[in-house]
């Protein structure tokens, strides 16, 4: 099991920037990636950047690519979204998910945490 515990989410003005973090914790040495995904109220879960565990290649969705940063400390074993020039519709409920080497999805989930852009 890898408990993940999700932090830094708040209220904000359009233009501002928020750094998440998300602690795993537990057998983190089978981890090969992690990722930030959020959930808007109406709207499908979405997948916003993720990053590989050891090499730390990134990939970003599309919405947030020049103005999200993934980043991760595998040292401290921690993940970080640091995320500039936010925009109202970057107001969702966001989440750290970690997968093991060899799966082809997300095993474990941490709580939300909320980030909340007003225009």
């Amino acid at each position: 099991q890898v408990p993940l515990v999700a932090s830094g989410g708040g209220l904000v003005q359009a233009g501002d920037s928020l750094r998440l973090s998300c602690t795993a914790s537990g057998r983190t040495e089978n981890l090969d990636q992690m990722a930030w995904f959020r959930h808007a109220p109406g709207k499908e879960r979405e997948f916003v950047a993720l990053i590989t565990w050891m090499g730390g290649a990134a990939l970003y969705a599309t919405s947030v690519k020049g103005r999200f940063t993934i980043s991760r400390d595998n040292t401290k074993n921690n993940l970080y979204l640091e995320m500039n020039s936010l925009k109202p519709e970057d107001t969702a409920e966001y989440f750290c998910a970690a997968q093991n080497q060899g799966r082809s999805f997300y095993d474990y989930w941490g709580q939300g945490t909320q980030v909340t852009v007003s225009s």
